[in-house]
């Protein structure tokens, strides 16, 4: 008997990640990986942020 595939996941939009104010400016909506610098984004998990470069990890209080 074959098993079945599992369903792939969207991806991200890279809009999704900004957020635009009523000037015209844009702010990231999630936290930057402090080992890695501006431009690698977070993941955000029930209990943690994760960076998925690095693998640096900060536990949510």
């Amino acid at each position: 008997m074959a098993a079945k595939k599992a369903a792939k996941k969207a991806a991200q939009k890279r809009s999704d990640l900004y957020t635009v104010d009523n000037q015209g400016k844009a702010t990231t909506t999630r936290k930057f990986c402090p080992q890695c610098g501006p431009g690698v984004f977070m993941g955000e998990h029930k209990d943690r942020f994760a960076c998925g470069k690095c693998g640096y990890t900060e536990f949510k209080q």
